[in-house]
This record gives C-alpha cells, sequence and structure tokens, in this order.
C-alpha cells in the first residue's frame, strides 16, 4: 500500500510538473518561442521594385523595368554542393571562373537557410537554370532594368546595378524617384527543411517608382550617333562629342560621345566608355572661342562688323618679345572678315582694346567657369582664372581659346545664349516627372540664368558667323536652303611640357535667322594629315543638322542657289584660283582648299620668333585633354 502511495505522489508531481513546463512554454514564454519558430521556419526577402520608365521627347521607350527570376538556394537541402556550383556556372555566365566557382561550392556547402545564386537572370539563362533540376534552388521573380535601343544614349540614361539602384547618368541623379519602393515575400521552410512561398504569409508588392519624360529625341540622338561614329572611325579618331541644344529652351535634344557602351552589360566595356565627355571632360577651346570675343567687342561698342583691323601681315608681338601668327599673313581686314578667316591677330587687337575687366565679365556671363547646373552626374567647371590672376600675355592667348579651358556643354549653352537673342538658359535633359496621374513639368517656362548679350549684339554676332559659313573657315558646314551660323576650331591638346595633337571642332546653329538647333561637334586626335575642324568637324555638323532640320519640320527655303561640285548649298562659291586641297570626296569639300579651312590655332600655339631676334616663348597653360 505504500509502494503505491508513493507511486501515485510521484505520477501526481511528475504531471504537475510537466504541466508546469507546458503553461511555461505555451502561456508564459508563448512569444518567444514562437518567434524562435518563425525565424527557424521563415525568412523575408526584400524585392526590388519595378523602376520608372524612362521617355523620350516623344513618348519612346528608352529604360523599361522588366520581369525576371533570381535563382537562390537552401544550403541544407543541396546533395552535392560542388557538383550543383559546377553545374550552375556551367549555364550562368559571369559564373565561370575558378574563383567565382569555388566561392559558389563554399556558400552552398554552408548551414544558411537562404543564399543568392545568381539574380535578375535573362530568361534564356534562368530556362536552362531551371532545367538543371537541382534540389535545394528555388526562384523568385524580380524586377531588372532594361535598355531596349542598347547604346543609344548610354552615357546619358546611365545604368543600374544589381541593387536596383542607379549607378550613373540619369539614373543615378533621379534614383530617388524613379527607384520605387521595395516589395516584402516571406519564404516558409517546412518540417522536411523544404522551401516554399505561401500566399497565406505576409508580403507587400513592390511599388514602381515615378517615370521620366526626357528633352531628348531618339531619332536626334540616332542621327548624332551614327554620325559621329562615322567622323571618328573615317578619320581614324580617338573620341569625340556631339551635343544639340533647343536654344529657346535649353532642352538637350541630343548628347553622344564615342566610343559608347550597351548600359545592359556595361560591365563587358572599358570604364572610359561609360564617361560622358560631353559634360565631364575640359580642353582649350581654341578659335571657337573667338566667338566670346567678338561678343565682347561688339557689346562694349569697341569694334564694329565693318570696322578695319590692321593684322600687321600675320604676326602680332603681345609682351616681352611673346609673338602670336596667323595662319596666313592677312594685312587689312574687317572685323567680319577677320571673324570668317579666323585671324588670331585681329582677335588680339579687340581683345586689347576692351581690357582684361570687359573681356573677363563678358567671359563669365557666358557661363564660363562655373558649372552649368545640367541635371546629369560628373559635370566639370571648366578652368578660368580670376582675373586678378591675369598675367601681361593671358588676355591675348584667352582671346583666341588658349588658356581658358571648357566643356562642350558649356561651348554649346553659350553659343545657345547667342542664338536666342540673348539669354543664357540652363541646360537640362528631363522635362518632366510622372507622379501617379500627374505629369510635373521640371521647368514651365525656359530657365534663364542671366543675360549674355544684348539681342542687337546677338543679331550682329550671328550675322559675322553666317559669313564663317558662307565666306569663310566653315565652309563645309554649309546646308541645302539653309542659314547656317558657326565657328570652326583647331585646338591643340595640352599635355605636360607643351602640346600634342589635335581637336577639330565645329559649333554653330541653323537656320541662323530662326535657330531651332545649336550644336558643337568635336573629333579629338583624328589621323591622315586632315585636322582643320572645317575638314573633320564642320562636315559632320552639317551632315546632322540637314536631318535635324528635316527631321523637325524646317524646310529648306529655295532662295538663290549656288552650284558647288557634288551638292546644290546656299553659300558662296570659293574665290576664284583658290587651290584644292586633298580632299575626301565629300559633297561640299571638294571645292573648298585646305587653306580655306585653316583656322590658324596651329599656327597660333608656335609662337612665332619676333623679328628683332627676341627669343620664342610657348603659350597657353597645360589643362586635362579633352
Amino acid at each position: 500500500m505504500k509502494r503505491l502511495a508513493f507511486f501515485a505522489v510521484a505520477v501526481a508531481v511528475w504531471v504537475v510538473l510537466i504541466a508546469a513546463r507546458l503553461y511555461d512554454l505555451q502561456v508564459v514564454r508563448y512569444e518567444h518561442y514562437r518567434g524562435k519558430a518563425e525565424q527557424q521556419q521563415q525568412r523575408v526577402v526584400h524585392l526590388d521594385p519595378p523602376r520608372g520608365t524612362i521617355y523620350d521627347a516623344q513618348g519612346r521607350e528608352l529604360a523599361v523595368s522588366i520581369q525576371v527570376d533570381s535563382a537562390y538556394a537552401v544550403p541544407p537541402e543541396i546533395e552535392d554542393p560542388a557538383a550543383a556550383a559546377r553545374a550552375i556556372a556551367e549555364v550562368v555566365p559571369g559564373l565561370d571562373t575558378p574563383k567565382l566557382r569555388a566561392k559558389l561550392t563554399r556558400q552552398l556547402s554552408g548551414d544558411r537557410d537562404f543564399i543568392w545564386v545568381a539574380r535578375k537572370l535573362d530568361p534564356p539563362v534562368a530556362a536552362k537554370v531551371r532545367a538543371l533540376g537541382l534540389k535545394g534552388l528555388y526562384f523568385l521573380p524580380e524586377s531588372k532594368r532594361y535598355y531596349p535601343m542598347r547604346e543609344l544614349a548610354a552615357q546619358v540614361l546611365g545604368y543600374v546595378g544589381t541593387d536596383n539602384h542607379g549607378l550613373a547618368g540619369l539614373e543615378l541623379v533621379y534614383d530617388a524617384e524613379v527607384a520605387g519602393k521595395p516589395g516584402v515575400r516571406t519564404v516558409l521552410r517546412d518540417a522536411r527543411r523544404g522551401t516554399v512561398v505561401s500566399p497565406d504569409l505576409s508580403f507587400a508588392e513592390p511599388e514602381p517608382g515615378h517615370d521620366l519624360h526626357l528633352t531628348l529625341d531618339a531619332t536626334v540622338q540616332h542621327i548624332v550617333e551614327r554620325e559621329l561614329a562615322k567622323a571618328v572611325e573615317e578619320r581614324g579618331a580617338k573620341r569625340g562629342s556631339v551635343i544639340i541644344l533647343d536654344p529657346e529652351t535649353g532642352g538637350v535634344l541630343a548628347m553622344a560621345s564615342y566610343p559608347t557602351f550597351d548600359p545592359n552589360d556595361f560591365g563587358s566595356y572599358p570604364a572610359e566608355s561609360w564617361r560622358n565627355r560631353a559634360i565631364a571632360d575640359v580642353y582649350e577651346p581654341g578659335s571657337t572661342f573667338k566667338i566670346i570675343t567678338a561678343a565682347a567687342g561688339l557689346e562694349a561698342g569697341v569694334v564694329k562688323a565693318d570696322d578695319v583691323i590692321d593684322c600687321q601681315m600675320g604676326g602680332i608681338n603681345i609682351w616681352k618679345g611673346i609673338r602670336v601668327r596667323d595662319h596666313h599673313p592677312y594685312g587689312l581686314l574687317t572685323f567680319a572678315e577677320v571673324i570668317a578667316k579666323s585671324s588670331n591677330v585681329g582677335v588680339i587687337k579687340v581683345a586689347l582694346e576692351l581690357g582684361n575687366e570687359r573681356l573677363y565679365r563678358t567671359i563669365r556671363g557666358f557661363g564660363f567657369g562655373r558649372h552649368t547646373g545640367i541635371d546629369l552626374p560628373g559635370e566639370s567647371g571648366g578652368i578660368l582664372h580670376p582675373v586678378e590672376r591675369w598675367g601681361p600675355i593671358d588676355k591675348a592667348f584667352i582671346s583666341f581659346g588658349q588658356g581658358v579651358s571648357v566643356t562642350p556643354l558649356q561651348l554649346v549653352t553659350a553659343t545657345s545664349a547667342i542664338a536666342n537673342g540673348g539669354s543664357l538658359l540652363k541646360p537640362h535633359v528631363v522635362a518632366a516627372v510622372s507622379r501617379g496621374e500627374a505629369r510635373v513639368a521640371k521647368y514651365p517656362a525656359p530657365p534663364v540664368v542671366g543675360r549674355a548679350i544684348s539681342p542687337a549684339t546677338a543679331s550682329e554676332l550671328t550675322r559675322l558667323l553666317e559669313g564663317v559659313v558662307t565666306q569663310g573657315t566653315g565652309k563645309t558646314a554649309a546646308v541645302a536652303g539653309y542659314r547656317v551660323a558657326g565657328k570652326t576650331g583647331t585646338a591643340q591638346i595640352p599635355v605636360r611640357g607643351g602640346y600634342k595633337g589635335y581637336l577639330p571642332s565645329f559649333i554653330g546653329y541653323a537656320p541662323a535667322d530662326q535657330p531651332v538647333l545649336v550644336g558643337l561637334v568635336a573629333i579629338a586626335e583624328p589621323q591622315g594629315g586632315q585636322y582643320y575642324g572645317g575638314q573633320v568637324a564642320a562636315p559632320a555638323f552639317g551632315a546632322i543638322a540637314r536631318q535635324v532640320l528635316l527631321y523637325r519640320g524646317v524646310h529648306p527655303k529655295r532662295d538663290r542657289l549656288v552650284l558647288w561640285p557634288g551638292e546644290t548649298v546656299m553659300a558662296s562659291l570659293p574665290k576664284a584660283g583658290a587651290a584644292p586641297g586633298a580632299m575626301p570626296a565629300m559633297s561640299a569639300m571638294s571645292a573648298v582648299s585646305a587653306a580655306e579651312l585653316d583656322d590658324g590655332d596651329d599656327a597660333a600655339v608656335g609662337v612665332g620668333p619676333d623679328p628683332s631676334g627676341a627669343p620664342e616663348e610657348t603659350g597657353g597653360r597645360p589643362h586635362a585633354p579633352f
């Protein structure tokens, strides 16, 4: 009986202890253990949202988000990690190196509940991974950025990393607006260590980002990129840039750098091709900068178009025996002829009349020496030394584009101010942002930064720049049926201790009487002996302008036509007796001699000897090359 009573008491105590323990586990510490169970059974995965679409000016898609599969693994379920890693590496591009395959093998051999194997797979690759049929390998849908027009406007659009954040271009600048809000998905692991995505578990769908609507037009961009590539490749040049701007709004119609890349696979291209040289690279502009000196002289009233300037048969002493030469021994020229023929001596004389302060004030008024504020990353502000630091020769050299450095964007923005009557506008790429149903314009009115020159000066300067195309160094930029204004340049590329190589360029606008486009073409280091802006850059500008004007509905005017061999153009014939140079088979170039296209930059940098026998010195300052 005592044994039975003892046994009953022991059972009762055991039941009480079990009940107490169960109460502690299921009531007192219920929340604690439920949380631990959820941690073991569930994993929260953050899913990238669809980024907003980027549209061109006509509503065409330039960047979109598509849904693709991402592969993940549950390592404890992988039966043979080494074999699985080997099989995956064979079908997934980028994983087929010994180092990455070894890393994947280590990850698959671990005891973690979740690892990413390969994210944002292209559909064909995802199909191959699925076909492997590996146990412990699963898939989740994610958003991937896709650029349907491939290389088009690559440096402007930029690209996106695996984490769905912008790394360059508009994708970087507008990342906060375009990125969207990530989604959340809960992955469940059952008692047999299997993994499923259950619709009953908590989840939140990703929220798409806002859309961008650009000023950039895909058709204009295509024309620009095609002609730029042609100019660079035909001349054996190293690189080049083109910008086309709307002078009335400041909107960028096209912006291209060559070589370029495909943002869908940016990692396969050299980092140099990612660089937006149109805004990031600085160079000495050479004779294209004579536009600014001319604007300063006309605005200040120190010179008029028909004023006669003695160009001293092609040479001028500027300080202590330092002599600047012209490319031809010009004597008396009107100021209009000084600009048309690109006389260094004539421009220097205007700068000397202006003085440091007025020239510097005009240069700053056109936006040089500071950022334009364009909505793209990596813009350079150029180099313009404060006027207090100018030495005795700086004014002379700056007047024809040496000793100052600019970006292509700065120069085309300044020229736009001349084309629109004197207003300096802030250049921009994004016209509007779509927020839900609302489309918010970024600039309801043209973003005016300031007034560079008066409308009267702009009109007079346009007349001078038309003369460059009809009678001067820019004849190869002429376009049949349109009035074109512009200026050539053949800048030398500064290196340590001097200059090496050339950067021919052309800046212009059309139609000159009612401009709808302003463009700059710059080609770095062309080969083959032809390196003047009139030989290399001006023909490319003419080809681009003709196509863009027709595309934008600006019809040619059939005024009095003059026939050049190979093309009908709105321009004067070359002077009788002009010797034809060795030119390629191009429309207008076959009728224009090399001498007529020489804008004098190459002659100016090698400063000539003073007739008195004073020692030679070189001019300009070394800056980062374009």
